[in-house]
């Protein structure tokens, strides 16, 4: 997808819900990086010292990733790729929080402007914030340092946007492998007992950081949603899927190697999202880092 730097430098002032421009002081509830996921950009950088990553389907059937941090920043964070209208609406369960992105198509700027996040793109963030490094080509190489942006990340914000974390309740099925595929990329995430973490692979290539650390959740949501075409399309005309994340519907929560059936519901954009037991109970997530993976209902 084309970026549209120059369109967020002189088109378009981008501000926060109080109207203050980016980077005029204050931080999110969380900060939001929008991190390439093709084979080219792996692998990855900073993804590891997420609370939350979540992947979304887009263009051509492939991937990208959203990661999340509300209680720890990494030193930097990449690639930094596009945003899309999905991020928009699934960043109103946090409140005003920082997203780092490179940029996006024209006709999407007015969305980004208007929506309640911190939009702190390259031309609207603080000098020094990103940098072009390491040995992949461009667009690939492009790199956020998140300390410059100013974030003040909030762990509290986790809770707010639904996500609870405690003891592994009762049922459940055992479960080591679950293997997620979207038209043009696969997940796989297979639990490890002794490490008491799922091992992600991505395309049949086990995931790890630019620092060679393994990527490794301790709690997987497969949440069920619907995915249709948005009014939004790329250079080469590849229509951007929409993820439809307000609503409600069926997911799978993996954890402590075993699989619960669960409920996601989320009533409206401002909301965060619920994810209960067949019998309305709240379903606790594993303390350590999530993935909230977007299939296809």
């Amino acid at each position: 997808m084309a970026i549209a730097l120059a369109a967020l430098v002189s088109g378009c002032t981008i501000e926060g819900v109080d109207g203050k421009a980016p980077g005029s002081g204050g931080g999110g509830s969380v900060l939001a990086v929008k991190v390439d996921n093709v084979r080219p950009a792996r692998p990855q950088t900073g993804l590891d010292a997420a609370d939350v990553v979540y992947v979304e389907q887009v263009e051509a059937g492939l991937t990208r990733l959203m990661a999340v941090y509300a209680s720890r920043l990494p030193p930097a964070v990449g690639p930094v790729r596009s945003a899309r209208e999905t991020d928009l609406e699934l960043l109103r369960q946090f409140d005003r929080p920082v997203l780092a992105f490179s940029g996006a198509q024209s006709k999407l700027l007015p969305l980004i402007a208007g929506a309640p996040v911190r939009a702190l793109p390259p031309g609207r963030a603080p000098d020094g914030a990103y940098y072009r490094g390491g040995a992949k080509p461009a667009p690939h190489n492009l790199f956020v340092r998140p300390d410059a942006l100013k974030a003040e990340p909030n762990v509290d914000a986790l809770a707010d946007a639904g996500f609870r974390f405690g003891p592994r309740p009762e049922g459940g099925t055992p479960q080591t492998r679950r293997t997620v595929r979207f038209p043009a990329a696969r997940f796989t995430f297979d639990w490890v007992e002794y490490e008491g973490r799922w091992r992600v692979a991505m395309d049949g290539e086990r995931a790890r950081t630019s620092g060679g650390k393994e990527l490794s959740p301790s709690t997987v949501v497969v949440q069920y949603v619907k995915v249709r075409p948005s009014r939004f399309h790329d250079r080469a005309g590849s229509v951007s899927p929409f993820t439809e994340t307000v609503g409600e519907g069926s997911a799978s929560v993996l954890r402590d190697g075993r699989a619960y059936e669960a409920r996601w519901k989320r009533p409206a954009a401002g909301a965060g999202t619920e994810f209960t037991t067949a019998d309305g109970e709240r379903l606790p997530f594993a303390k350590g880092q999530v993935w909230v993976v977007y299939a296809k209902a």
